[in-house]
């Protein structure tokens, strides 16, 4: 949600500034702007809407500057318009702020300010930010920042220019993510590492209370108490190329078709040579700690969540250990029970979820043990983590999470298997089998891959329709969800996922001719009930789309379109069956005109509440 770009150096601000606002579009956002310092003079440029509408706005009036701020906005307060867009200025025009977060106390600041004299062109919380600073800036911009900041209650990632000192860029951060490209004679600001990815892959992650000055000499890291912090700069690892398109028409299509190589650089290096199992030293548990977990909590929010939904059955299959999956938003605000012997795994793509976060800090409060499962390295729920395990899925683009999804799949049932040897309810024999399957899978997800034909053809059938329903048993419910999921994120489609058994008590009353089915029916003791529910759709003269195992013959007589998908062991079913509904609700996207990575009202990053 919103993203924040930031340059100085000797280069033109302008282009580079640009360049990483469409790395973050990814965010969402609903209206972009730059401003630039040149020989001590401060422009902004803003527009509603997409960033081309910026770049026609800067054509027409360009600006200068070897120092600049970017922001794409996502709206809380206020209405997507130009001028609620950022960067805001004080009452002056010689000070700019771009903001991330939620301020949650400033109705009472605007009052104060306003009684002051301050005058707001905006109805966003942010401009309250600039007025504040403009309130106590003398001669150095970093100490009015320090001394705004301590009024302020809520959530913020910023970065501030004056034309009074245009050698600087001073940025804080609390609760919404901030990181600091280095390089030579010049210094980045950005959101997220996408964004500074192609200009450096030096970063340095600012933690929650601290500010940075940024200048050509480099960054000096202060908390807000202003004392000094030194910062260690990570090295990012990942490939530039994964970042962009490569000949594909949306982000989304290409996430989907790296699926394969996202699983295979999350497995590797992860299981012993003779494949019989698993080592993830990274997990910041010992053998004694694994042995007395008496209850495990998944806290995660969206898709994240239905991977840990997948994960439930499968945690307590093999390692006998009950275990709850809570909605984070919903997790953070209870008094839950937590001691010693509870393990906590937090479950985020980027590991900035607000929800998640603060639930991460809950549970680690209450006594209990965190593990988290993220994609990003060094970031915060990773930092407030007692152990990580990471995916290796690469940059992810599209608001859709694809790839991150399996890759998380993957992990959970690495770790289902990591902890079932430890307390060895999986024996050796059957964690090689299992191990082994798991080889097999990337095979047959990269057949299953080769052909979306099939795919193209149902979706051209369906695509016009406004309602779908997904039903699945066992692990096949959380896939349910998850395929609803994409359908209403990238094609605007209204598509809800059910329990097949929970059918009867209520959504078949919606079952008529106009509403598809799609149903989870794959081989598996399941498999004759989910029978009898397509039985309870047809009879009630609704579509089914089914989701068979390969080979399914019985399928054909009873569904209206059938998708297959290899056979594998029932764990790893998920990873398989997701793909053809992710590649389905990309199509109907497709063909109903949406806009696929970028949907209407959706963020990437959930980074405030």
């Amino acid at each position: 949600m919103c993203g924040i770009v930031g340059y100085i150096g000797d280069r033109k601000a302008v282009p580079i500034l640009l360049e990483g606002l469409k790395r973050l579009e990814y965010r969402g956002y609903d209206s972009a702007g730059i401003a630039t310092l040149n020989r001590g003079k401060l422009t902004v440029r803003r527009c509603q809407g997409k960033i081309r509408g910026l770049e026609k706005v800067l054509k027409k009036k360009p600006v200068e500057g070897r120092i600049g701020l970017g922001h794409t906005r996502w709206a809380t307060h206020g209405r997507p318009s130009e001028e609620n867009a950022h960067p805001h200025t004080d009452c002056r025009g010689s000070l700019v702020v771009v903001h991330n977060g939620i301020i949650e106390n400033y109705l009472s600041l605007k009052e104060e300010l306003g009684k002051e004299g301050h005058v707001f062109r905006s109805e966003t919380d942010t401009e309250i930010i600039a007025h504040l600073i403009e309130k106590y800036l003398c001669d150095s911009l970093e100490e009015a920042v320090r001394k705004a900041l301590r009024r302020v209650k809520g959530s913020y990632a910023l970065g501030a220019m004056w034309k009074g000192d245009s050698e600087k860029i001073i940025v804080a951060r609390s609760g919404s993510p901030l990181i600091i490209g280095l390089k030579e004679g010049e210094c980045f600001l950005a959101s997220d590492i996408p964004a500074i990815l192609k200009e450096t892959r030096k970063v340095i992650y600012l933690e929650n209370g601290e500010i940075a000055i940024l200048s050509r000499e480099g960054v000096k890291v202060k908390t807000l108490g202003n004392k000094p912090v030194a910062k260690k700069a990570t090295e990012i690892s990942w490939d530039t190329r994964l970042a962009e398109k490569e000949g594909y028409p949306h982000f989304m299509l290409k996430e989907i078709y790296e699926q394969p190589r996202a699983i295979e650089e999350t497995i590797w290096g992860r299981i012993s040579e003779d494949g019989s199992n698993i080592y993830l030293k990274e997990i910041g548990l010992s053998k004694r700690e694994v042995k007395s977990i008496k209850r495990i909590i998944i806290i995660a929010c969206g898709t994240s969540w239905h991977a840990g939904l997948v994960a439930e059955y499968m945690l307590e299959e093999y390692t006998r250990i009950p275990v709850e999956v809570e909605y984070a938003a919903e997790f953070r605000y209870r008094n839950p029970i937590i001691d010693k012997h509870t393990l906590i795994i937090a479950i985020s793509q980027s590991g900035e979820t607000a929800d998640t976060l603060a639930a991460v800090k809950e549970a680690r409060g209450a006594g209990g043990k965190v593990i988290s499962i993220c994609n990003v390295r060094g970031s915060s729920i990773t930092r407030e983590s007692d152990g990580v395990i990471y995916t290796h899925a690469g940059p992810e683009i599209g608001v859709a999470s694809t790839k991150a999804f399996t890759s998380q799949l993957t992990v959970l049932y690495m770790l289902t298997l990591f902890l079932g040897r430890a307390r060895e309810t999986i024996s050796p024999t059957a964690c090689k089998k299992m191990i082994t399957a798991l080889r097999k899978v990337l095979e047959k997800l990269k057949l299953l891959l080769e052909d979306d034909r099939r795919i193209v053809a149902i979706a051209d059938r369906f695509y016009r329709h406004n309602n779908f329903l997904y039903l699945g048993r066992g692990k096949g419910f959380p896939i349910a969800l998850e395929g609803a999921l994409k359908l209403k994120e990238v094609s605007y489609i209204h598509a809800e996922g059910y329990p097949a058994a929970e059918m009867k008590h209520g959504p078949i009353a919606l079952i008529d001719k106009k509403m598809p089915v799609v149903v989870i029916a794959l081989k598996g003791r399941r498999y004759e009930k989910i029978l009898s529910n397509i039985e309870e759709v047809k009879a009630r003269r609704g579509t089914v789309i089914a989701l068979a195992s390969e080979g399914d013959e019985e399928i054909k007589q009873k569904a209206d379109e059938v998708i297959y998908i290899p056979r594998t062991i029932v764990p790893l079913t998920p990873i398989l069956a997701v793909v053809p509904l992710q590649l389905l609700a990309y199509h109907m996207a497709v063909k109903r005109g949406c806009s696929v990575d970028q949907p209407r009202n959706l963020a990437k990053s959930v980074t405030v509440e």
